[in-house]
């Protein structure tokens, strides 16, 4: 399967939060209005097939040495086939482009990330804005059984 990646432009936000939808019904990712969307429509990547969404990410920036992989996803079907973790990779590349020294990872599926060289941390450890900004709007809040990892670049 030929899969090309690009960034996200916002003629693309209605098929993300239609891709992403089931996996936030279910509390597995974070719900992003449209409009926080399109504010950071610039740290999307997607991945595509004959013109198709299957998947997506986005490299969250939190401060001048640490940025955050959110909201991946890849459609139900095609997972197991290498696409989230090329759009993981892409983004971590993208951050050492841009000088970031650690990306963090907030996830249910600890051993991907730790496949991809991510290693486990505290929540403790996870950045106050993080916490406030984010992790406040989660339904599961603030028991929260995520795994928080980071990969030092």
């Amino acid at each position: 399967m030929k899969i090309e990646f690009i960034k996200a432009k916002l003629s693309h936000i209605h098929q993300m939060r239609e891709l992403i939808l089931p996996e936030i019904e279910s509390g597995v990712i974070l719900d992003r209005s449209e409009d926080e969307i399109a504010t950071n429509i610039r740290s999307y990547i997607l991945a595509m097939h004959n013109n198709e969404m299957v998947g997506f990410t986005a490299l969250h920036i939190h401060t001048a040495y640490l940025a955050e992989i959110r909201s991946l996803i890849v459609k139900d079907g095609l997972r197991g086939q290498n696409i989230g973790a090329s759009l993981v990779n892409r983004a971590v590349e993208e951050a050492k482009m841009l000088g970031i020294q650690k990306v963090l990872s907030l996830t249910y599926k600890q051993a991907f990330f730790e496949r991809l060289g991510f290693v486990e941390i505290p929540k403790e450890a996870l950045p106050e804005q993080k916490i406030w900004a984010d992790c406040i709007k989660c339904k599961h809040f603030p028991i929260c059984n995520e795994v928080s990892l980071i990969k030092n670049l």
